[in-house]
């Protein structure tokens, strides 16, 4: 009796939790489909009259296609180089022993506990001083800089659990040290690498506070700075800011799809040890 009540608790609970989850996409999804007469009603149901006009005006009137060209040329390249700075980075934790180690990860931890609006300030005024103000470079830069400690810390977790038997192999081959992390440990640690390549995927596409403040013209806004141009002073294109949201979610969704099982495995095989 008593295990029967669990189990309808349990999937009493799980049940809320998915509609309170699914909701606000089921309501975004509708809203973006609502003729614009009717975006302000509070109740809606799709019929005849649902519209995908937000959806072209999207690309027609507010170049959307830009703008997510520019997220995803920053998200992908911010990723990569993440990926290369922080695997390179975790080796040497994982594998060598040296003096100042504990520090240096100290030091990582508590850089991720730090506000990035403190660098703001400064960070301008150097991108300013090198002329990489209102580029995509400087994004880039930055979203590299502030990912790169938790990229590191993740991905020493999983290297750690790889015997260091197989660098011992590949050395005796004839490999060094880096040949040796690219073509044995790399395609090892590939579910590890593909769950923090996501992560930071997903951050760098997502973050709009930065690009806001480093981008000014038109032509480098990425995709969030975009989505915020519906929000007015007095008024909130409500259709053309949800169809901008279903799009946005689209490439995140489909990411986490394809590579669900390398997300799975390196999450729970990337847990920081000692």
């Amino acid at each position: 009796m008593f295990k029967t009540f669990g189990k309808a608790t349990k999937f009493t609970v799980l049940t809320i939790w998915l509609v309170f989850t699914i909701f606000p996409l089921y309501w975004m999804a509708l809203t973006s489909i609502r003729p614009v007469r009717e975006v302000t009603k509070k109740l809606y149901y799709p019929h005849s009259n649902s519209t995908l006009d937000s959806y072209r005006a999207l690309f027609e009137q507010y170049a959307f296609g830009t703008y997510i060209r520019n997220s995803f040329i920053v998200s992908f390249a911010a990723s990569a180089f993440v990926i290369f700075i922080g695997l390179l980075g975790a080796y040497s934790l994982a594998r060598y022993k040296f003096r100042g180690k504990a520090q240096i990860m100290m030091v990582f931890l508590v850089t991720q506990m730090i506000p990035g609006l403190i660098a703001l300030a400064p960070l301008y005024l150097l991108l300013s001083k090198v002329h990489l103000l209102n580029t995509l470079i400087a994004l880039i830069f930055c979203y590299v800089g502030g990912m790169v400690p938790f990229a590191t810390i993740m991905l020493r977790g999983f290297l750690q659990r790889i015997p260091p038997e197989l660098d011992e192999a590949a050395l005796i081959d004839g490999c060094n040290r880096f040949t040796a992390l690219f073509r044995v440990v790399f395609p090892v640690a590939l579910p590890g690498i593909a769950a923090t390549f996501i992560f930071s995927f997903v951050q760098c596409w997502n973050e709009l506070f930065l690009a806001m403040v480093l981008i000014d013209s038109d032509g480098n806004k990425t995709f969030p700075v975009a989505e915020r141009s519906f929000v007015g002073a007095y008024y909130i294109e409500w259709g053309g800011l949800a169809a901008s949201v279903m799009i946005g979610i689209i490439p995140t969704v489909v990411m986490f799809g394809l590579m669900s099982k390398f997300m799975i495995s390196g999450l729970s095989a990337g847990i920081v040890k000692g």
